[in-house]
Formats: structure tokens, C-alpha cells, sequence
């Protein structure tokens, strides 16, 4: 069994400038011209990632397995969204992290992310073999 070693209270960042791209009638319309909360939510993972990613053995990553985010206010064009996270708890391979993101004005998203470390080829191979049952069913 490989050990991770990661401590409490590593911390990573992503940032977004607010774009149509990434704004919320690109996900449905009509909704308001504000920060769309999916891109609220990867954006908070991201950070997420960051936190740990270069604290890992070689050929191991993380997944995301829950996710649960309040997004608190709505951030117009033209202003940059900042996510960070906290490493909160770490439990063999699981890890728990709390989030929050602030855009010029105020905090706009909050919550907690769980990401499980795992091998990227054993993985991967696991999500061929899911296709290759898919391709050819019983």
C-alpha cells in the first residue's frame, strides 16, 4: 500500500474571469447575467486539485466524489472569481477539503469537496473496460 503523507491544512487556489463562457444562460436560458453555479462548483474543485496535486507519488491523481457547495451571491461579466481550499481530513485515501470563493466584493460560494486519491492507470483501465462493455453488451 502506497503512503501519502499529506498534511492538514495544505491549501491550493484556482481563479476564473467571469465571461459568457462561463456565465449561467450558457447552461439555460433565460437566467441572469451572473457566474454560472457549475462553473462555480469545478472552479472550487480545482482549487481543490491544486491543494494537493504535487504532494502526490508519481502516477496517482484525485477524483472528486461528492461535492457540496452554497453558491451565495451572483458575480457579473468582467469580474474574476477566486476558489480556494483547505485540506481538512484526510482518511486512507479520501480526502476532505473545505472551500470558498470570494469574487472583488464579497464571498460568493462555500462548501466541501471529497476527492479520493487514486492510481491513474489502474483507473483508467477500469474506465476501458466500463466502454468495452458498452461496445459489445451480453
Amino acid at each position: 500500500m502506497v503512503e501519502f503523507n499529506l498534511e492538514i491544512g495544505l491549501k491550493g487556489i484556482a481563479q476564473m474571469l467571469v465571461a459568457p463562457d462561463n456565465m449561467a444562460e450558457r447552461f439555460y436560458s433565460p437566467m441572469p447575467p451572473s457566474f454560472a453555479t457549475p462553473m462555480l462548483i469545478s472552479l472550487m474543485d480545482n482549487a481543490a486539485i491544486e491543494a494537493v496535486k504535487k504532494f502526490l507519488p508519481p502516477g496517482y491523481i484525485t477524483v472528486a466524489t461528492s461535492i457540496i457547495i452554497k453558491h451565495l451571491a451572483p458575480t457579473p461579466e468582467g469580474m474574476t472569481v477566486t476558489a480556494q481550499a483547505e485540506l481538512t481530513e484526510v482518511f486512507k485515501n479520501r480526502l476532505t477539503f473545505f472551500v470558498s470563493a470570494y469574487d472583488e466584493i464579497e464571498k460568493v460560494g462555500e462548501g466541501q469537496v471529497q476527492r479520493y486519491i487514486v492510481d491513474l492507470e489502474n483507473f483508467s483501465e477500469k474506465v476501458l473496460e466500463k466502454k468495452k462493455k458498452e461496445e459489445n453488451p451480453l
